[in-house]
């Protein structure tokens, strides 16, 4: 199967997919942490290049319910948010069959469309907790892999630092590696 990591520069996701024989690439703006499949640049112009499936990770930056406090009142801020919706609608209009877009508690709930599904780390062998939601198209729900406890909010409790939202936004190798296991399947 060929698929495309939206917005991914960690390469967790894609090489959840390699790993289990797929033809799996990234794309980010940012060039990849890890060796493998990476177009560096817009994903916009990659989205008709025949893939299969498409999991796409979109900044949450202007997105994220927990950020809107800090938006300022004023044109520019919801300008950005406009911009940030409008590059989800794109990638959810993609010509791609099958598509999962995540992202935490945000604006698309209210600006787009409700999420399918709710996941949890914790449900997927990370002890800790942080609401992804995810938009499916032509996807089935995850299914939980691996219940855990020590349920911390690790996320919402980081300190600040120069790398605070790199940090914030890797994505959980449990979670890629379900996706990998449950929807790379060419069924």
């Amino acid at each position: 199967m060929k698929v495309l990591i939206a917005c991914e520069y960690s390469g967790i996701v894609r090489d959840a997919f390699a790993a289990k024989g797929h033809d799996a690439w990234s794309c980010d703006i940012l060039p990849t942490e890890s060796p493998g499949n990476h177009y560096q640049g817009d994903v916009l112009e990659h989205l008709d290049k025949g893939w299969d499936l498409m999991i796409a990770h979109p900044p949450c930056t202007h997105l994220a319910v927990s950020g809107a406090r800090w938006f300022t009142e004023g044109k520019k801020a919801w300008s950005l948010q406009e911009e940030a919706l409008d590059f989800v609608r794109k990638l959810l209009a993609a010509p791609i069959d099958k598509i999962a877009l995540e992202n935490p508690i945000s604006v698309i709930s209210t600006k787009i469309k409700k999420p399918t599904q709710i996941i949890q780390p914790y449900q997927f062998g990370h002890g800790e907790r942080k609401s992804i939601c995810l938009w499916l198209n032509n996807l089935p729900k995850l299914k939980a892999t691996d219940n855990v406890d020590g349920r911390e909010q690790r996320i919402w409790k980081m300190p600040p630092s120069k790398n605070r939202s790199k940090l914030r936004s890797l994505f959980y190798t449990g979670i890629a590696q379900a996706m990998a296991d449950q929807w790379g399947t060419d069924g």
